[in-house]
This record gives C-alpha cells, sequence and structure tokens, in this order.
C-alpha cells in the first residue's frame, strides 16, 4: 500500500460515555477519524487482555489516515479497572466484552455524533469488528463464532446485523488443547467458528507460542481453517503475539519489535476491508500479488 495516505491528518476524540446499564463501570470510547472526507467506513477494535482504547495506535492511526472512523471501547479487563484473576467479575468478562461491542454498534450514531459531528460523513453500511488476542475472540462473536461448553455444546449467539467484514489477530484457537491453568480461569477459550459466517481476514503469526495451549503457532490458525468461506489468513512467518508491536512502541509485552511488521498489519486489514466493501480492490490485489512473489516472510491464502 502506498504511504501517500499516511500524511493525511486524523482527529482523536476521548472519553466518549457509552450507555450500558449494568456494567458497573462506564463504558468509554474513543474515535479516530480522518479530519476529511465522506462516506467513510468504520472500524470497531476490541483490544486484547488489559489493554484499553489508548492502546494500539500504530494500528488505528494507519486505519484512520487509510479512510476509516474507528472506535475503541476499552473492555473490564483493562489494566484502569484493576480486575485481577482473582475477581469474582472475571469469569464473566468475556461476556461483558461482546455486550461492549454491541453497545457500541448500537449506539454508534451517538458515539459519531459527540465526535465532532462525524455521523453525516460516516457509512453505516460498512461496519467492520476488528480484534487481538482476547479481543479476536470477542470480535469473533460478533461475526458469528459460539463458545463451546464443557460438554462441546455451542453456547448462544452473540452475532450483530451491523458488521460486514471483520479482521481477527492472533485470534484464540480451538479449547481442546488448553493448558490447565487457562482451562481453570479462561474457560471460555473453546470458540468454534463453524456457524462464524461474516467474511473476515485471520492474521496469526508463524513464531506466535500461546502460553495457553500445548499446540504450536498453528492454533492461531484455526479460525480460518475451521469457519466458513469467505475468508482469507494472513500468514506472518516471523509474527509474535503483538506482531510487531501493534499495541503500541517499545510496550512492555512486546516479543518481536518491528514497525514494518506493524504496518504490514495495519495495511492488510484496511486494504482487505476495503475490497471486501467493495470500496477500492487494488490495494488487496497488490498485497495479495506481493504475497507470492515474496521472499516467505508472510503469505496469503483465501477460500
Amino acid at each position: 500500500m502506498s504511504s501517500s495516505h499516511l500524511d493525511q491528518r486524523i482527529i482523536a476524540v476521548k472519553p466518549i460515555t457509552v450507555p450500558a446499564p449494568g456494567r458497573g463501570t462506564d463504558l468509554l470510547v474513543k474515535v479516530t477519524a480522518p479530519l476529511s472526507g465522506q462516506n467513510l467506513p468504520v472500524i470497531v477494535f476490541s483490544h486484547g487482555n488489559a489493554w484499553s482504547m489508548d492502546g494500539y495506535e500504530p494500528l488505528v492511526d494507519r486505519w484512520a489516515a487509510a479512510g476509516f472512523v474507528v472506535v475503541q471501547p476499552t473492555h473490564l479487563d483493562s489494566r484502569r479497572n484493576g480486575l485481577g484473576w482473582d475477581d469474582p467479575r472475571f469469569a464473566t468478562i468475556w461476556r461483558v466484552r461482546i455486550a461492549d461491542l454491541h453497545a457500541v454498534l448500537d449506539g454508534l450514531g451517538d458515539i459519531l455524533a459527540q465526535a465532532g459531528g462525524l455521523e453525516p460523513r460516516v457509512d453505516r453500511e460498512r461496519i467492520a469488528i476488528v480484534g487481538h488476542s482476547w479481543g479476536a475472540q470477542t470480535a469473533g462473536a460478533l461475526l458469528g463464532a459460539r463458545v463451546l461448553d464443557a460438554d462441546g455444546t455451542p453456547g448462544e449467539d452473540f452475532s450483530h446485523a451491523a458488521p460486514t467484514a471483520g479482521a481477527l489477530i492472533a485470534a484464540t484457537g480451538t479449547g481442546d488443547t488448553l493448558t490447565p491453568f487457562a482451562a481453570e480461569h479462561l474457560p471460555f477459550m473453546r470458540p468454534d467458528y463453524s456457524t462464524m459466517t461474516t467474511p473476515a481476514l485471520i492474521i496469526a503469526g508463524g513464531k506466535d507460542q500461546s502460553q495457553l495451549s500445548t499446540r504450536g503457532p498453528d492454533w492461531f490458525t484455526d479460525a480460518y481453517h475451521l469457519s466458513p468461506s469467505p475468508k482469507s489468513l494472513l500468514t506472518i512467518a516471523e509474527g509474535e503475539h503483538t506482531l510487531g508491536g501493534i499495541a503500541g512502541e517499545a510496550a512492555a509485552e512486546t516479543t518481536d519489535e518491528d514497525p514494518a511488521r506493524v504496518a504490514l498489519v495495519a495495511d492488510a486489514i484496511s486494504a482487505y476491508l476495503l475490497n471486501t466493501f467493495a470500496l477500492d480492490a487494488a490495494a488487496w490485489t497488490a498485497l495479495d500479488n506481493a504475497a507470492t512473489t515474496d521472499d516467505g516472510t508472510w503469505s496469503i491464502t483465501s477460500k
């Protein structure tokens, strides 16, 4: 993707409070958008464990510069809220996270109105859900994935009608190889992708070895292999769980710092969404072509 759009000026508005009855803590969001432009598509982004609306700026700023309005909620598991593994609320946070995304989508008009009058500039027919790590499983639920209970029975349908595309970065694999810690504390990490019908790009790092599963990095490709088409999979050979530092430059958990890798993740998602939204196929086509001539550092497969 050309870098010409990166000199595009963007604005960020925060915090905006979203009505979320019974949550116990206000649901706050940050909105990042291009300063100019009309008919802008929307990305609602779900952060990884312990992060907040202020994380993932390297991704969000590139998406806004590429013409997207990005809405980022702060989920209950954010460090800001101080909920540890032992908090009785922790067991149900996965559900609150999903409810957060529903509240954002249901209240989108009001959020955009409060974000400097963005509402008339947005294309409400082109909305995507994107997430990283725990946020990817959260986003997947709105795209149609379920959670299996201990008996392997699929749980309720949390899908939302608004998103017509999505992207899952380092998404939880199936729950049959969870470590004892994960099985005890994170029993919801048993996704069933067979019902995730919405078009989505899955991004996986070839060196992403989860501490929560006994399987290797291929665990993070389950969302692609086990969901119905249309889907695409971007595999970044040397990528670890933060894929170069997508949550922030020099963030403590970044183990594979690489700004070019972060840019690839950001630009692949915007290119995929622009193509899926039938707005512009050029960048995705170019990326797909580049993947086949690449030296093996990354690859794209689609179905």
